[in-house]
């Protein structure tokens, strides 16, 4: 494992351990996570842990084709009961990932730390968010890093049923029409694979990343 200085470098992902993990130690800044997210690694870690740096192999994906949307999905879609908006709350949407509880999690690894490091990168126009409205309330949204060729996913909530799948769509149809590669999932859960997303090896993942 390595330890990473102050220098901005990431050693080659092929150098990641077993369970993915590549790197400890560095900064936040916009620079290194910036590197990081064109390099096929991500920061992932708890409060009072040292940052930590992944590659996971295999990585989930979703082909922008291969979109699931169930026929119960396209009925909510079709009544129009939901609002979506892309990067007009940011900082709302993350805040609401980091509060959100989920299955088998008894915390959350959106530290305070992170959310300022993606809100400047949100300034900066790297870290975009969609929000999902129902009633003029935000209910549902996502946030990732927007590479220009590849969407790198790092959360979503929701507060009513199907709000985050909405926001999912919503993206994936945005993807598509301005002609992206792929949407970066990272790592397996049911819920994706339940969308389309499927894993691939990771010399095909950082294949279609440097073919930009």
């Amino acid at each position: 494992m390595y330890y990473l200085s102050p220098d901005l470098f990431f050693p080659p992902v092929s150098q990641a351990n077993r369970d993915g993990i590549l790197a400890i130690g560095g900064d936040l800044s916009p620079e290194r996570l910036l590197l990081a997210y064109r390099s096929g690694i991500f920061p992932w870690f708890e409060n009072g842990e040292p940052i930590m740096w992944w590659s996971p192999n295999p990585r989930m994906v979703l082909f922008l084709d291969e979109l699931i949307v169930s026929k119960s999905m396209r009925n909510i879609l079709n009544r129009d009961s939901f609002k979506v908006t892309f990067n007009r709350n940011f900082r709302d949407v993350i805040s609401n990932c980091q509060n959100i509880k989920r299955d088998g999690q008894n915390g959350t690894w959106i530290t305070n730390d992170m959310i300022e490091a993606y809100c400047k990168l949100n300034e900066l126009g790297i870290a975009k968010s969609i929000e999902v409205w129902q009633n003029e309330q935000l209910v549902g949204g996502l946030y990732g890093i927007d590479l220009g060729y590849v969407f790198c996913g790092e959360s979503m909530f929701s507060l009513v049923s199907n709000a985050s799948k909405v926001a999912f769509i919503a993206l994936v149809q945005k993807l598509k029409v301005e002609n992206y590669k792929l949407l970066d999932c990272q790592v397996y859960n049911p819920h994706l694979e339940s969308l389309g997303c499927r894993e691939i090896e990771r010399t095909d993942f950082m294949e279609i990343l440097k073919s930009e």
